[in-house]
C-alpha cells in the first residue's frame, strides 16, 4: 500500500516530484531522441542535486528574461505585447541553441494585463521607458512605518485593501472595502457587501475580471509553448518561485531605503514581520512546484547580498527566515533555487548550516573556488557567468572563462553551469559558445 504524502519523509516526497518531472506527463516528444533529450537533462539536474553520483556532463542553463527575444531582434515592448511572436522566438532559441533546460516565458508577462490594472510598481517597456528597455522597478514605500501591525495581524487583508490598491492604479478602490473577516454571521452580511456597489469599487472588480480575461488566453499560449519546448527535449528549469521573507519586505512594501532604515528604527516590527511572512513564502514555492510538476523553487536574492547590510543585520534580519523558507521547501520534497545576485563572499560560511543535498545556490559575482572549498561538497552550486562577459567577451574569452568554471567548480559533479544574472540582451556568438562548450568540455570521463 502506497504511503500517503503526508506519511512521505522529505526524501520521499522528492523522489516524487523528481519522477513527476521526468515523467513529462501529456507531452508528445516530436521523436524517440527529444524524448531521449528530456530524460537525460531531468537526470542530470537530479543528479547534481543530490549528489550521489556524479553526472553524464554538467548542464547548462543559459538564464535569460528578454535575452531569448533580444538575440532575434525583439524588443520587450514586442516580447510583451505580442505573445505569439515572442513564443515563436523562445522556441526557436530552443532549437538553434539547444540549451538543457528553458527559462519560462511567463517571467516576460504580457503587458495588457498591466494597462488594464494600471500597474505602478514597475516602469514598463514603452511606457516611460525605451521600448528596448527591460521592467524597471521603481523603488517606493508601499507599505508606511505605522502599518507593521497590520501586515502582521492579517497579511492578507493588508495586501488587499493596503498594498494592492497603492500598487494597481485601477484598484485604488479596493481601499474602500472592509476586511472580509468581519463577514461572520447572517447580521452582518448585508452590511459587508455595501461597498461592492459604489461605482468605483465595481470598476476595480470589473479590471480585475478583464485582466483575469487577459490572463486566462494568454497562459494557454505560454503553456502551450511549453509543452511545445518539452517535446522538442527541452525542460523548464523552474517549477515554483518564492522570495526570502525579508525581500519580500524591503523589495515589494517597504522600500530599500525605508528598509535600511527600520532596521534601526523599528527592528522588533522588521523581525515579526519577517517571521509572519515566512510561511506564506513557503507554501507559494511549495504550491508551484506541485502544480508544475518540477521540485525546483526559485529564489531570487536581493538585500542580503555582501554591502547591503552588515553581517550582524544578515544574522540578525535576514538569514533566519530565509533558512526557514529553505528548510521549510525542502522538507515538502522541493529543491530551493536560491539565485544569489551581486556578491555573496561574507555569507558562505552560514550556508554550511543547511543539510547536505536540501537545496542549491547559484552564485553572481561570488568567487567559486572558496564557495567549492566551502559548500561544494554537501550542495550543488552553479553560476557565476558574469553577464558584462557575455555581452562584451569574445567566444574565446567565454571558452575559457567557462572551462575555468568546469575544472575548478565542477570538479567532481554538483555544478550547474549558469549565467550569474537573469538575461536581458545576449551576444549569439558567446551564447553558443557557453552552451556548445559546456556540452563538449564538461563531460565527465
Amino acid at each position: 500500500m502506497e504511503k500517503k504524502w503526508e506519511e512521505m519523509s522529505a526524501a520521499e516526497k522528492r523522489k516524487a516530484r523528481f519522477e513527476t518531472w521526468l515523467s513529462a506527463t501529456g507531452v508528445e516528444f516530436q521523436n524517440a531522441e527529444a524524448e531521449a533529450n528530456f530524460k537525460a537533462a531531468v537526470t542530470r539536474f537530479k543528479d547534481i542535486v543530490l549528489m550521489e553520483k556524479v553526472p553524464d556532463r554538467v548542464p547548462v542553463l543559459p538564464f535569460g528574461i528578454f535575452m531569448q527575444t533580444h538575440l532575434y531582434g525583439v524588443t520587450p515592448y514586442e516580447a510583451m505585447y505580442d505573445t505569439e511572436k515572442m513564443l515563436s522566438v523562445q522556441a526557436s532559441f530552443i532549437k538553434d541553441y539547444a540549451p538543457d533546460y528553458y527559462t519560462t516565458p511567463a517571467l516576460v508577462g504580457y503587458g495588457k494585463i498591466f494597462d488594464i490594472l494600471d500597474y505602478k510598481q514597475y516602469k514598463l517597456p514603452g511606457h516611460g521607458i525605451s521600448e528596448k528597455s527591460a521592467y524597471q522597478y521603481v523603488e517606493g514605500e508601499y507599505m508606511l512605518a505605522d502599518e507593521y501591525p497590520a501586515l502582521i495581524n492579517d497579511p492578507t487583508d493588508f495586501w488587499i485593501r493596503c498594498l494592492m490598491p497603492r500598487a494597481y492604479g485601477a484598484l485604488d478602490p479596493l481601499k474602500m472595502i472592509a476586511p472580509f473577516t468581519d463577514n461572520w454571521e447572517v447580521v452582518t452580511v448585508s452590511a459587508q457587501m455595501i461597498p461592492f456597489g459604489i461605482p468605483p469599487v465595481q470598476n476595480a472588480l470589473k479590471a480585475l475580471l478583464d485582466a483575469g480575461n487577459e490572463a486566462m488566453a494568454w497562459i494557454q499560449k505560454v503553456v502551450g509553448f511549453e509543452m511545445q519546448a518539452r517535446g522538442m527535449g527541452c525542460p523548464g528549469c523552474f517549477g515554483g518561485a518564492t522570495k526570502a521573507p525579508f525581500d519580500i519586505l524591503g523589495d515589494t512594501l517597504r522600500g530599500t531605503r525605508a528598509t535600511m532604515m527600520d532596521m534601526y528604527r523599528r527592528p522588533d516590527m522588521v523581525l515579526k514581520a519577517v517571521e509572519r511572512l515566512t510561511p506564506l513564502a513557503i507554501s507559494q514555492g511549495v504550491r508551484g512546484a506541485t502544480m508544475q510538476g518540477c521540485p525546483v523553487v526559485f529564489i531570487p536574492l536581493h538585500k542580503g547580498a555582501d554591502g547591503f547590510m552588515s553581517d550582524k543585520q544578515f544574522r540578525e534580519f535576514y538569514w533566519p527566515t530565509l533558512k526557514k523558507v529553505i528548510l521549510g521547501l525542502a522538507a515538502e520534497g522541493c529543491v530551493p533555487f536560491l539565485f544569489c545576485e551581486g556578491s555573496y563572499n561574507t555569507r558562505l560560511e552560514y550556508l554550511k548550516e543547511l543539510p547536505e543535498t536540501s537545496c542549491m545556490w547559484v552564485f553572481d559575482r561570488t568567487d567559486m573556488a572558496v564557495v567549492k572549498e566551502t559548500i561544494g561538497k554537501k550542495l550543488c552550486i552553479g553560476g557565476n557567468i558574469p553577464s558584462g562577459l557575455l555581452l562584451t567577451g569574445t567566444p574565446d574569452d567565454v571558452r575559457a572563462y567557462c572551462k575555468n568554471l568546469i575544472d575548478i567548480a565542477g570538479k567532481g559533479g554538483g555544478y550547474l553551469m549558469c549565467t550569474g544574472t537573469a538575461m536581458d540582451e545576449g551576444k549569439a556568438d558567446n551564447v553558443h559558445a557557453m552552451i556548445d562548450f559546456t556540452k563538449e568540455y564538461g563531460v565527465y570521463k
